[in-house]
């Protein structure tokens, strides 16, 4: 396989991935409370819908706030495991590792931090239901900041070891 073909299959499953994490920690979270509703597909996404009505306010913020925790949780647990991942002998497993790590370390972050007050506040109207939102945001920000820093520091450098002598 190709690097280009790795590449977007690499692409593809950060996605898959982040939805799957992501939209489950949501998923279990409201079927372990009793208020899962239904799982909405809408365009290339997917939402899941709870009734709110049968939530407290704590319970709907951490519905909100458990999936960027699930999602952080994964991208630490992969930088953990890079060491091992870069030793595979399979590049498309490292090629997923390495955009499932990037999708998981900075979605979340960049969204809560800054996107969300552009596209809707998503996670965030429940999270403020715990912190203030300016407070929520500024943790996010400085998560993204970290993330970034560990995304240049250690996921980049060990993946392009991990590819190096490989063709264009």
């Amino acid at each position: 396989m190709n690097k280009r073909v790795r590449q977007y299959v690499g692409l593809i499953s950060a996605v898959i991935a982040y939805y799957l994490i992501h939209e489950g920690a949501h998923l279990l979270y409201a079927l372990s409370i009793g208020a899962f509703k239904q799982i909405n597909l809408n365009g290339l996404g997917m939402q899941i819908d709870i009734y709110a009505e049968k939530m407290t306010q704590t319970q709907l913020g951490v519905f909100c706030l458990i999936s960027s925790i699930a999602t952080l949780l994964s991208a630490y647990i992969l930088i953990a495991l890079i060491g091992k991942i870069a030793k595979l002998s399979s590049k498309v497993v490292k090629a997923c590792s390495y955009y499932i790590t990037i999708a998981m370390l900075l979605i979340d972050p960049l969204y809560l931090s800054i996107l969300c007050g552009f596209f809707g506040g998503g996670d965030m109207n429940g999270i403020k239901l715990l912190v203030p939102e300016v407070v929520a945001r500024i943790i996010y920000g400085v998560i993204l900041l970290v993330n970034a820093l560990i995304f240049i520091k250690v996921v980049l450098p060990k993946y392009k070891i991990a590819f190096s002598g490989e063709s264009q």
